[in-house]
């Protein structure tokens, strides 16, 4: 009898499994477009501004990169920038004596690990070393946002923000620029959110939408008993909605703006795990997310890893729009 229960738990699971899976539908891939001129490689980000494609890499502390996508190969173009001294958000000494070494030994000192823009074409840049968001004017100023620092403590309160690189790994920002949100990584993962106002930038009531731990139910190919933690590599804002990069489940979903709820999600597992496209590591590499009508770029962070099939350059996969939009329930 108790092998019986046992079976029957372990169909059960299964076929929970399955129907989650199942729930989730598959982009459409397109093609796929290695990239060359990123001085550091690493791609961690992406940002649509007025129809061009922007990049941001974690080794690079003075360029952004536009994407010239006139070829197979993509070229980037650098805009440099000088990136004042960096404010203090209140991260743990420990946090940033391992940031700084780590930034010492790899390079990248500010480790910039998303990229947005507004409608005047300003680029902002999340530093996960320093906890801080960096505007660049199109010219190539740059100066950091007066945020409060109440938002790294609130969101230490809530579990996010505990561990060495695993800080803030991507932002959004609405056309106005007058509404920001940050995607906190690991362990616990979140997002959080901050309004301009007469008084400068603040947060609402809170600073925290979301914060949740916990494992991720991951794809097939991935599950070598590793246990792999919710995570968010990336965040994009496209009409009204938020737009999260979910690596390790090899998926991006839709959450409401004001609430971070999940709405919707679609699933790129059957691309990014195909044989010739792995990598030899238990994770998933996927931190770059842009969104426009017809469909998804999601950029890989290879960390100078060589694919299965060679390839040893970041790449951007390209995804048709799901059938009736982003928007569809």
């Amino acid at each position: 009898m108790i092998r019986v229960l046992l079976a029957m738990g372990l169909l059960s699971a299964t076929m929970a499994v399955a129907q989650a899976a199942a729930a989730v539908p598959e982009l459409a891939f397109e093609g796929e477009y290695p990239i060359e001129g990123m001085r550091g490689g690493n791609l961690s980000g992406f940002a649509l501004c007025a129809g061009e494609l922007w990049a941001v890499s974690d080794r690079d502390d003075d360029q952004v990169y536009r994407m010239d996508r006139s070829a197979a190969v993509w070229q980037s173009q650098a805009l440099t920038f000088k990136a004042p001294p960096a404010p203090d958000m209140g991260l743990p000494t420990g946090i940033v004596a391992r940031t700084v070494a780590a930034g010492l030994v790899r390079g990248g000192s500010l480790d910039f690990e998303g990229i947005a823009c507004d409608a005047r074409q300003q680029l902002y840049l999340v530093s996960e070393a320093k906890a801080a968001v960096l505007r660049i004017a199109p010219g190539g100023d740059a100066a950091w946002l007066p945020l409060p620092a109440s938002i790294v403590a609130e969101a230490r309160q809530r579990g996010m923000l505990h561990h060495f690189n695993a800080i803030f790994e991507g932002l959004a920002m609405d056309p106005k620029g007058q509404r920001l949100w940050l995607a906190a990584e690991r362990e616990k993962r979140g997002l959080l959110a901050l309004q301009f106002g007469a008084d400068g930038w603040a947060c609402g009531k809170a600073c925290v939408l979301l914060s949740e731990g916990g494992s991720e139910d991951v794809p097939p190919p991935m599950r070598t008993g590793a246990s792999y933690a919710k995570d968010f590599s990336d965040l994009t804002w496209f009409k009204g909605k938020l737009f999260t990069l979910e690596r390790n489940a090899y998926k991006l979903c839709r959450r409401d703006a004001d609430t971070g709820a999940v709405e919707r999600c679609w699933s790129f597992a059957d691309t990014g795990l195909q044989p010739s496209r792995r990598y030899d590591q238990p994770y998933g590499l996927t931190e770059a997310l842009a969104l426009d009508d017809t469909g998804a770029w999601v950029g890989t962070d290879n960390n100078n890893w060589v694919r299965a099939d060679g390839e040893r350059r970041p790449v951007a996969w390209r995804f048709a729009a799901p059938a009736g939009g982003w928007e569809a329930p």
